[in-house]
Order: structure tokens, then C-alpha cells, then sequence
């Protein structure tokens, strides 16, 4: 079950690949400046994580209008994130929880997903400037997306 709304969100510093090379993102730098959407997804070079952040990176200036950053957050190395990313036209920054750390610091392991071990459940967060939840989503399974609408919603509700 993801962590619930109210709570504080836990603080990390994750590696994303970039073209000057690894760069450390880090969601307490947003606190006081930008709300965050933090979006787990399974794994890179699948169907539906396909799907959902190229529609996310195709809508990106939805979430920037109300004042969000939205990080995608794996298991997948950096590497072979930025290769997906670049092959798929995926401009949200891309986090790599390779040792799954922050996965289970936000309740979200999706264990043995297909027979090849423990990733990440696809799931939404909504943290507002104070390092707040104030919007949580699990889907119920891998093939379902969240529910933008929703955390679009939530956004809006924030200053």
C-alpha cells in the first residue's frame, strides 16, 4: 500500500542520466519552490511505461502550469533509462532506484513482477512544497495507468 496522504514524503537522492552525465536529483531541493509528482513505473522498454511517459512528456506543460516538477522513479540503471528515454522521445527526468530503496521508503515494491524479481508498483504521489503528500495512488495492476485527472486535481488544489 502506498504511503498515505498527510504523511511526509521521504526524502531521497536519486541519479538520472543527462547529457553532461549522472546527475543527482534530490526531492527535498523542490520543498518551498515547486510541488512534485513523483510517478513509479515498473520497468523501461515496456508497453505501458512507454505509454504513460510519453503521454506525461507529451503533457508536460499541464504539470509545469501548476507549478510541479514530475520525476519518473525504476528500478533500471540510469543507462538504460536515458536509452529509453532517448529512443522513445521520454523527456520527464527519469530517477534510477536501481537499489530499490526508495521504492520500499514509499511502500511500492511489486514483488516478482513476471518471474524476474521485485520492481517497482506503478503508483502517483503529489507532494506539495512543504514535503506533504497530499495525493497517493497504487494501481492495481501493472497494466493500469494512474489517474492524471486525479493528481492534476490535486495540483490545482495547491498554492
Amino acid at each position: 500500500m502506498p504511503l498515505k496522504t498527510g504523511t511526509t514524503a521521504p526524502d531521497f537522492a536519486l541519479k538520472t542520466k543527462t547529457a553532461n552525465g549522472l546527475e543527482e536529483i534530490k526531492l527535498s531541493a523542490n520543498f518551498g519552490k515547486k510541488n512534485t509528482v513523483l510517478l513509479f513505473f515498473p520497468l523501461a522498454f515496456t508497453g505501458v511505461c512507454t505509454a504513460e511517459l510519453c503521454d506525461v512528456s507529451g503533457g508536460i506543460s499541464a504539470y509545469e502550469s501548476l507549478n510541479a516538477a514530475v520525476y519518473a522513479i525504476s528500478v533500471d540503471s540510469p543507462f538504460a533509462q536515458e536509452a529509453w528515454a532517448h529512443k522513445e522521445g521520454i523527456t520527464v527526468p527519469i530517477l534510477s532506484d536501481l537499489n530499490k530503496t526508495v521504492t520500499k521508503a514509499y511502500d511500492v515494491v511489486f514483488p516478482n513482477l513476471a518471474g524476474v524479481g521485485d520492481t517497482s508498483a506503478r503508483a502517483a504521489y503529489v507532494i506539495d512544497k512543504t514535503g506533504t503528500i497530499v495525493y497517493s495512488e497504487q494501481t492495481a495492476t501493472p497494466k493500469d495507468l494512474p489517474n492524471f485527472d486525479a493528481v492534476k486535481a490535486a495540483l490545482g488544489k495547491l498554492k
